[in-house]
């Protein structure tokens, strides 16, 4: 008897022993996110285990620092008021031409709204198969999330797209009232789109019905309630926006013939004249100004 309990004894040990090896091995637990002390979050992966990772320095950007959007401003801001209220929103999608501000907008209201629990969290890509296990823990929070994902798009052949469709609106599972999703495109339909596609489309009793192919792809984009369009800048739209900038660095000779002649330069050598190209050709001037 004895003998067979020290086998025991010994067999115990050993396992505990592995056991800890084990422990050792495995990914610590991540923290619980800091809700009150931060406002934005990044979802992040850690061996396949799916954690919040908290934004300790997010963009302050402020509203009145987005210049020339003011249709897409308001109606976003709108929509965004409607949902901290507990009223009826719409999941948005932002979609348009590089550097017009789509998501500097996103960023600018989570800073006017912070205060009234307004809450960002950042979701790549190719983390959005995980979007149920994101939302899942949200719903009993006070707070309110924008699910954000920027330069969102899809190759033709990308099957990712139909879990997106799922969480928008073709799951059994419904999505919770307090998070409202936000995406930012250059793409009005995120998926590329051919002309083949259109010798698809036919005329039946006199209506036009589109492809098979087009119909796909429109049945993503339209699961987003509001759709706000972002067009390139004008040329006066866009010294607008260098002018504001450079008063809001410090700059106070302001617009001269000079510096306008530059930015338009600025602006031709980069083949672009937008918001995020006036931002720069701003901060370029004003540094070499001051060194």
């Amino acid at each position: 008897m004895p003998p067979d309990t020290d086998k025991l004894d010994n067999l115990l040990d050993h396992a505990e022993r592995l056991l800890i090896r084990l422990e050792n091995l495995l990914p610590p637990a991540p923290p619980e996110p800091d809700w009150d002390n931060c406002t934005a979050f990044r979802w992040r992966k850690q061996r396949e285990r799916g954690y919040l990772q908290p934004v300790r320095h997010p963009h302050r950007l402020r509203l009145r620092d987005l210049q020339c959007i003011d249709r897409q401003k308001a109606e976003l801001e709108r929509n965004v008021r409607q949902f901290l209220a507990g009223r009826p929103f719409n999941n948005a999608l932002l979609w348009g031409a590089r550097g017009t501000g789509k998501s500097s907008l996103l960023k600018a209201l989570l800073n006017e709204y912070a205060g009234q629990g307004f809450r960002l969290i950042e979701v790549d890509k190719h983390d959005l198969i995980d979007l149920p296990a994101i939302v899942e823990p949200l719903y009993e929070r006070p707070e309110r999330f924008m699910l954000f994902c920027d330069d969102l798009s899809f190759t033709a052949d990308d099957p990712s797209y139909k879990a997106l469709k799922a969480v928008l609106d073709g799951s059994i599972s419904a999505a919770p009232d307090n998070v409202m999703l936000c995406v930012t495109s250059n793409r009005r339909h995120l998926l590329p789109e051919f002309m083949s596609e259109n010798l698809d489309a036919r005329l039946i009793d006199g209506e036009l019905h589109q492809g098979e192919a087009v119909e796909e792809k429109i049945s993503l984009s339209e699961r987003f309630g509001l759709w706000l369009s972002f067009h390139p800048f004008s040329q006066d739209d866009y010294l607008a926006i260098v002018a504001y900038w450079l008063e809001a660095l410090g700059y106070t000779p302001g617009l001269t013939a000079e510096n306008r002649q530059a930015a338009l330069q600025w602006g031709l050598q980069r083949g672009s004249r937008n918001g995020r190209v006036a931002w720069q050709f701003a901060r370029d001037w004003v540094g070499r100004d001051t060194l």
